[in-house]
């Protein structure tokens, strides 16, 4: 039986320490934070405001609280954050011509250039935080997590990625 003081069988034929899952995910996690955040301080928000511009641009949501659930923020959350994007002159809200109470998001153009420019740059934070794989391996685990997320997303709805954010990042719950 080993001790504490004795190293694991892994450990001594790999000379790495054993690291779980949960570990891994939350250093690549704090990692992609800290470089992403970095690049995005012109966009209200961060990542979350980059987040929510990117599915107002890159996806059909019919309404706002359909966009607070896409993104598993809370809708008073939500507010918040759209008012600060719009402020910025990156997105409007706009009647939905199918219902007038409620509002549709839109990009504006200054809206669609600022994404761009901000996927260039975490593009290239992602390639920063990922340098220690080979190209090939960077884009099989960018796919992987991908399919993870969205699997996770379909069978499990209530899942707060802002919670589970916050939990690895040890911040108040306010993403």
């Amino acid at each position: 039986m080993s001790t504490s003081a004795e190293p694991s069988t892994e450990r001594a034929a790999t000379g790495r320490r054993s690291a779980t899952f949960g570990w891994s995910l939350g250093m690549v996690l704090r990692h992609w934070h800290e470089c992403v955040e970095e690049v995005l301080h012109h966009i209200p928000h961060g990542s979350r405001g980059y987040h929510l511009l990117s599915v107002v641009v890159h996806e059909e949501v019919p309404t706002q609280a359909v966009l607070a659930g896409r993104l598993v923020i809370d809708r008073s959350v939500l507010t918040y954050v759209i008012d600060d994007l719009e402020a910025a002159g990156l997105i409007e809200r706009r009647r939905d011509p199918r219902d007038r109470r409620a509002r549709r998001i839109v990009a504006t153009e200054q809206g669609r250039r600022a994404l761009l420019d901000a996927e260039r740059q975490v593009g290239h934070a992602q390639d920063q935080v990922l340098r220690g794989l080979p190209a090939q391996q960077r884009a099989a685990f960018c796919a992987t997590v991908e399919q993870a997320a969205e699997a996770i997303m379909m069978t499990a709805r209530g899942t707060d990625p802002c919670a589970a954010v916050d939990e690895v990042l040890g911040q108040p719950d306010d993403c």
